[in-house]
């Protein structure tokens, strides 16, 4: 009986379980027939929106800043060489690596033993040469007081010989004491030649005493001169650079001992393109007196001076290209000839141009602007010039529309957008000012008392700093937040 039971009951169960089953299955038959009766029905498509930055394009006059890389040059410089060569005796306590010197200051002193013996040996050549002189013109004196005694004489024998022919001629006196007379006579002027000659040699004599007078005045002067020259004094105040001379060295006569630079005559040399180049010419053709600014990067900290466009190079060096163009420095503190810098030119300003940045135009030559219900449009622009991430820009129609901040392949004509536009800015996008940009602040650091004592005391104790950049690195470090750049080079100098 027992068995039976057990039996039924898992016969009753496998029944029940057979029954779920083809239910089941009937069901699933059903929902598969419903489905595949269905009509099919595609879901509503939707438009697609990419979002975008939007900046509004307004017409302006905007001055141009070319930038270019240059380096600072000496306008006024003096090679130091020694005019004579000798034994270095003396030299200036400021006669050192960047010593400041003044004009007429003196430098050093060479031996001056030959050239004082030279002066003595000259001085005495003089001397021999008037005594010449003098004897000359005495000799001179002399052979004409002869000249005028034999022309005396002549006058006597000429009277005595014309006596004697007058006696003659009454009968009384002898040919022989004519003859006699006369020959007299010619003797006496065969001296007066002899004494025209002695004073034409006399005068010669005169001469030459007075050319070797000038030549010892001459020798006399060079020796002056050659003794003066062992004195080197400083033509100009200034910077003595490039100095290896040490007391009792032996110099040669020109030989280089050092440079003397003018540190407040300072020009800055760069090169621009030809196309740069023309930018800055007026309406002769002439470099334009245009106002430029010098930038020195010193540890975080811009050093700025003013200057203006003096002139440019008059050939293009071989293996050049463009213009090297040179401006003057009004104020060059705290710049040193060799130093790079960055120099902005303020080129002549261009009027209803309108400043984009740079993605926003591609390289056809367009721009996307916001139509009607958010929908981009292609319009046509004119590249001006090219400032830095931005650009200058003209186009018809341009002014006042939205323009596509960054371009993209997924942006065209017709495709609706959603304007990103910048806090402040009207919907319309006609505020002033949407052109220039946010000013992002610098980062700041708070020092700690050891961090800050360990950057001051370098700042202290660097004596190749300029002074004006020490004064503001040292206020920069006493407040409260210091910026990160300046900190980080000046770490990088000590090696932090």
């Amino acid at each position: 009986m027992r068995f039976l039971r057990q039996s039924l009951t898992g016969l009753f169960l496998l029944s029940l379980t057979l029954a779920l089953l083809i239910m089941a299955g009937q069901t699933i038959r059903t929902a598969v027939q419903d489905r595949m009766a269905r009509e099919g029905r595609m879901p509503a498509a939707q438009e697609r929106l990419f979002s975008v930055n939007v900046v509004t394009a307004a017409a302006d006059t905007v001055t141009p800043v070319l930038t270019a890389f240059g380096q600072v040059e000496s306008r006024r410089t003096l090679e130091i060489r020694a005019a004579v060569g000798g034994t270095v005796l003396e030299l200036a306590p400021e006669f050192v690596e960047g010593g400041s010197v003044t004009e007429g200051q003196v430098l050093l002193r060479i031996d001056p033993a030959d050239a004082e013996a030279g002066l003595a040996r000259a001085r005495s050549d003089l001397s021999d040469a008037a005594a010449e002189a003098r004897d000359a013109d005495v000799a001179l004196a002399l052979a004409r007081d002869e000249l005028l005694a034999a022309q005396e004489q002549l006058a006597l024998r000429e009277r005595a010989a014309a006596r004697q022919r007058d006696i003659a001629a009454r009968g009384v006196g002898s040919d022989a004491a004519v003859e006699t007379a006369e020959l007299a006579a010619s003797a006496a002027r065969a001296a007066i030649l002899t004494r025209r000659q002695a004073i034409a040699q006399a005068e010669a004599r005169l001469a030459q005493s007075a050319t070797g007078q000038d030549r010892a005045r001459i020798a006399l002067d060079e020796a002056e001169r050659r003794l003066a020259d062992t004195v080197i004094r400083a033509r100009f105040s200034g910077v003595l650079s490039g100095v290896t001379l040490v007391e009792g060295r032996r110099v040669a006569a020109n030989e280089q001992v050092g440079q003397l630079i003018d540190p407040a005559s300072l020009d800055v040399a760069f090169r621009v393109s030809t196309a740069q180049y023309a930018r800055l010419l007026d309406a002769a053709g002439q470099l334009a007196d245009l106002p430029m600014r010098v930038r020195l990067d010193v540890f975080g900290v811009d050093l700025v001076r003013e200057g203006v466009l003096s002139r440019d190079s008059a050939a293009v060096a071989e293996g050049q290209s463009g213009r090297l163009i040179y401006g003057t420095l009004r104020d060059a503190a705290g710049l040193k000839p060799g130093d790079f810098v960055t120099v902005e030119v303020e080129e002549p300003a261009l009027d209803a141009v309108m400043r984009l940045p740079g993605s926003a135009m591609d390289s056809s030559g367009t721009v996307l602007v916001l139509g009607a219900e958010d929908r981009l449009e292609v319009l046509p622009v004119t590249l001006i010039r090219r400032q830095g991430n931005d650009i200058l820009v003209r186009g018809e129609g341009l002014a006042g529309r939205e323009v596509v901040v960054e371009r993209s392949p997924l942006l065209g004509a017709g495709i609706g957008v959603r304007p990103l536009r910048a806090p402040g800015e009207a919907e319309d996008g006609a505020e002033d000012g949407a052109e220039d940009g946010a000013q992002v602040a610098p980062d700041l650091l708070e020092l700690t008392d050891e961090r800050r004592a360990r950057l001051v005391a370098f700042v202290e104790g660097n004596d190749r700093m300029p002074s004006e950049v020490r004064v503001r690195l040292l206020a920069q470090l006493q407040e409260e937040l210091v910026p990160a750049a300046v900190v980080q080079r000046l770490e990088q100098r000590i090696g932090g």
